[in-house]
């Protein structure tokens, strides 16, 4: 499987709390809801097409608390997301959580969490998908185990929070596959890790053109 990391970002970086006031308040964090306001209909096409690909997924424990006290309330066979997320395999990287609090979680992860993930990408499957998941996802960029970033960025700054690459990432480069601006002015990136100093941009016709290091 591939690992795929799946979130959303404000302009400053920041992944903490982005649906609600409530949903992750650690560290004092109060500005939570910010995507709200600009999130309209592409952005849910654009999400529902990311759990179509979903084959297990895996989570921090924080994420996984939260989701899981919502997610199992959401019954409706129509639902795309729901469906994926209360009913496929689901790992979890906790050295707290002993008892798993959602159906089909298959495995909590204590320690060691590169060579368990290493383990997981073995297994047959599309994607191992990664939502959410903020202390998770360093681990991940850091010991280069993630295959593709999906990043939707919001025209809104924080000021503050959990941010997707945080001070002392490991430097990277990223392929740009693809670049969509949705409606309410949010950007869609996909991006896939390159050689730090490599990347691509966009020239003024709209080609991506690659640059070496």
């Amino acid at each position: 499987m591939r690992v795929t990391v799946n979130t959303f970002v404000s302009l400053d970086g920041v992944m903490q709390g982005p649906g609600s006031p409530e949903e992750d308040t650690s560290g004092g964090f109060d500005r939570g809801g910010w995507m709200v306001p600009v999130a309209g209909e592409a952005f849910g096409a654009v999400v529902d097409a990311w759990f179509q690909r979903t084959t297990e997924l895996l989570f921090g424990r924080v994420t996984y608390e939260i989701m899981a006290g919502f997610w199992p309330q959401v019954t409706d066979p129509a639902d795309p997301v729901a469906g994926k997320l209360n009913g496929l395999p689901k790992h979890v990287v906790s050295t707290t959580l002993t008892t798993p609090v959602w159906d089909n979680t298959a495995g909590i992860i204590a320690d060691d969490v590169a060579a368990s993930v290493r383990a997981l990408k073995e297994r047959p499957g599309e994607e191992l998908q990664v939502h959410g998941s903020w202390q998770l996802i360093q681990t991940l960029h850091n010991e280069s185990l993630v295959d593709e970033y999906r990043v939707i960025e919001f025209p809104v700054v924080v000021g503050k929070g959990k941010r997707l690459f945080h001070d002392g990432a490991a430097p990277s480069g990223f392929e740009v596959v693809d670049t969509q601006v949705l409606d309410g002015g949010a950007v869609y990136r996909v991006l896939r890790p390159a050689p730090f100093g490599s990347g691509t941009y966009a020239v003024e016709d709209g080609r991506e053109v690659t640059v070496e290091p």
